[in-house]
């Protein structure tokens, strides 16, 4: 149980987004444990009542790389629990491992790792398909995993997946980003993750000449995650809009977010520490937008820049942001493995 300060303030939050839910559409099935997913990982779209994951499926637990990898891939609903320590090979895919919607995977305690590999959400890369296909890779949970060490991306998300949350986990040493969202993916959280020892981070939109894929979608949520000293694309975002970066605690990072080919941006309540560039829209190709509100930039070299407007994110869904001068206390605190 996280006992950090503002923890009654988040269940609260929830019970929010949960009542208003249920008063417009209908709340979507309940998680198999835990709160229920915030966000646009929350949101009804797509013909997915918010993201559950497994619940409601069959609950199994994973000790052996064997196990694992049978049970993310399996079709029906799952929850996967993670015990120790699981060994990803390379394999011929650089060591990426596909997973199947309708699943959750959950460590348990505070020592479940994945090391050596990473996860792939989402089809196989085709440049011709430009809108949601039915198959699409969706309703998927990821929640209290240490994922480090992986030939590629710890996790990548990709062709249209959908209604994806990946929760209070620990991320380091991948060989490329630790959380890639690409390819007109979309409804996705990214919450109270620690992000550390790893350079290109968070990537939302992989290329400037894919908006056939991209525009109108990418709609993700990152809220009170903790950039310890990872250094870059915290996130880099082209095309996106809405993209709701809030309460996020940002320690000595070479750059912020950067919001490119007319990405919509909103940067709330966050709290920069030694973050050479805390906000860009001048990076790299079209210029992005962004509206910057109630951040709190210390020993920083450069203000925010900001450029036109965005869609508001509470015109999908609700949220009460901390105060941007409590992240550095509540973010740490809470943030990572071991706090759910």
């Amino acid at each position: 149980m996280r006992t950090h300060v503002g923890y009654e303030r988040a269940l609260a939050r929830v019970a929010v987004v949960v009542a208003l839910v249920a008063t417009a559409v209908g709340a979507p099935p309940a998680m198999a444990a835990g709160p229920a997913a915030d966000g646009f990982a929350g949101v009804t779209a797509l013909g997915q009542g918010g993201t559950t994951g497994g619940a409601g499926g069959a609950v199994v637990t994973a000790t052996t790389t064997a196990q694992f990898l049978d049970y993310i891939a399996r079709p029906e609903p799952l929850v996967v629990q993670v015990r120790g320590t699981i060994v990803l090979p390379t394999g011929t895919r650089d060591g990426m491992h596909d997973v199947a919607s309708d699943k959750t995977i959950a460590g348990l305690g505070g020592d479940a790792r994945l090391v050596g590999g990473g996860l792939n959400i989402g089809l196989p890369v085709d440049d011709d398909v430009i809108s949601p296909p039915a198959n699409a890779v969706h309703n998927v949970i990821i929640r209290n995993l240490s994922i480090t060490g992986a030939t590629d991306d710890l996790i990548n998300v990709q062709m249209f997946s959908h209604h994806i949350w990946i929760d209070h986990n620990d991320f380091s040493d991948g060989d490329d980003g630790a959380v890639d969202i690409k390819r007109g993916s979309d409804f996705i959280t990214v919450s109270w993750n620690r992000f550390h020892d790893h350079d290109k981070t968070l990537l939302l939109g992989h290329d400037d000449d894919n908006a056939a894929q991209d525009a109108g979608r990418l709609r993700v949520t990152y809220h009170h995650n903790y950039f310890d000293g990872s250094d870059q694309r915290n996130p880099r975002v082209r095309f996106g809009e809405s993209v709701h970066v809030y309460n996020n605690y940002y320690r000595d990072n070479s750059y912020g977010v950067a919001s490119a080919m007319n990405a919509g941006v909103v940067l709330e309540g966050n709290y920069f520490f030694s973050v050479n560039n805390p906000g860009r829209v001048d990076f790299s190709g079209d210029l992005g937008r962004m509206v910057a509100r109630d951040n709190v930039l210390v020993e920083c070299n450069h203000e925010i820049e900001v450029r036109g407007s965005v869609v508001e994110p509470r015109t999908y869904y609700a949220y009460t942001p901390h105060r941007a001068v409590e992240v550095p206390t509540v973010v740490p605190a809470g943030a990572g493995v071991g706090r759910v």
